[in-house]
Formats: structure tokens, sequence, C-alpha cells
């Protein structure tokens, strides 16, 4: 099966299909967020949008990328959202990539958005969809990120079956600029673990799907016949 692989700024009309990848580290967050309780996400284009939709509705939670900022109740770091609990909340995310990649193809027929941890039920959520091909949207670096191209090409062999050993992929990631970046510190808004976080395959037994919600994008997880947590 012939995927696409593109980067934001390659993509050209509304694909069919869109599997949007941040593993390091917006969608390995986004899936720990809907672990810890967190209802939907809401997608913002910018940080300003994302405290404008917090303030106008009581009880949201907003996100961001980077080091704490005022406003916002959390960053984009799975080591730090680890430990709460967001139980019936709506959460708004703003990132650099990730959500910039989902808002560029929200307006495609189906919609998933991706990391490592979600990576075989999305494949298998595909497979029993009977999805042809997919564009596959790598948001890291203008479409050269290693980590969310090796996870991409993943979903994609694993859509095929699911005897796909994903050694090979998640070393990939490990060795990535990212990671380097994540582990070297360069990255503010980091925990210790979250590269490891980021390469753990199929943490969580969702998929995640985004959809237009009125004038809002909003991320959902979406149960995946068959698949249980190895929680």
């Amino acid at each position: 099966m012939d995927h696409h692989f593109v980067g934001i700024p390659e993509l050209t009309g509304v694909p069919r299909v869109a599997v949007v990848i941040d593993v390091m580290r917006a969608f390995t967050v986004a899936a720990w967020a809907f672990s810890r309780g967190v209802e939907r996400i809401v997608l913002a284009s910018t940080e300003s949008e994302a405290l404008a939709l917090k303030e106008s509705h009581s009880g949201w939670l907003a996100l961001k990328d980077g080091a704490p900022a005022a406003g916002f109740d959390a960053v984009n770091s799975p080591g730090l959202l680890r430990s709460c609990d967001f139980t019936g909340r709506t959460l708004v995310q703003k990132t650099t990539a990730g959500t910039v990649g989902a808002l560029a193809v929200a307006n495609a027929p189906l919609v998933l958005c991706a990391s490592f941890v979600v990576a075989g039920p999305t494949a298998r959520f595909l497979r029993a969809k009977g999805s042809g091909p997919v564009t596959f949207v790598v948001t890291g670096e203008g479409g050269q990120a290693d980590e969310d191209r090796a996870c991409a090409e993943y979903i994609g062999r694993c859509m095929a079956g699911d005897d796909v050993a994903a050694a090979p992929y998640t070393h990939r990631a490990r060795t990535s600029r990212a990671a380097a970046d994540l582990a070297g510190g360069l990255r503010s808004g980091y925990h210790p673990d979250d590269v490891d976080l980021c390469l753990e395959v199929d943490r969580f037994p969702f998929a995640m799907m985004a959809r237009q919600e009125g004038s809002l994008t909003v991320l959902r997880p979406v149960a995946v016949p068959g698949v249980r947590s190895p929680c």
C-alpha cells in the first residue's frame, strides 16, 4: 500500500485519511492526558487562543510547549503530566508542531493523531475501517523528524499485519535529534523520563480521532475492538 509521508509545508488539498504524527511530544502527551481522565482535547492555533478558550469556558484547562507560563495549567511533557488528575476535564492544547499539523488537515474526512504510545491501536483502527493509502503528516522539523517518520512507517507497516518488530523504529526515534535535545535538557518544560515515555509502544489501548465540533477541532480517544491496555 503506497502511503504518503509529508511535512506540514508539503500539504496540498485535503487528504481522505490523515494520520498526524508527533512523538516528542504532543500526541504522547495527549494520550497521557486521556489516560489521566481528560474527556476531550481542543486544539488551539495560538497560545492566545488557548488562553481565550480556557477563560471563556469554566473548568477548562490549557497546555502549551515550553516552560510554565501564567494562565497555563500544564506543559507539554508526559513525565510531568502522568501524576495529574484531569477527570472529566476539557484540555486546550497548543504545541509547536503537533497541533499545527492536526489543524492543517482538520477538514479531512478522517483525522487521527498518533505517536508510538497508540501506534498499534491506530493501525488496527485504520485496518478495521478498510482505509486505503494514508497521508501521514510528519510534523517535526518540517517533515524531516526521524522519530515522527519512524512512527509513521511503523503504523503503515502494522496496517498490513500485527507481526511487525517495533525495535528498529523506536531505535530511530531514540537516536533522533529531538530525543537528543530532550535528553540534553535543551527543551524547557521537560522531565527526565520524557524520552522513555515517548517510546513506550502501545502503552494505551485507544486511537485518537480529531473532528470538527462547531468551530472547534476536538481530539477524543476512540476504543479499538479487541485491544486491551497493557497498563
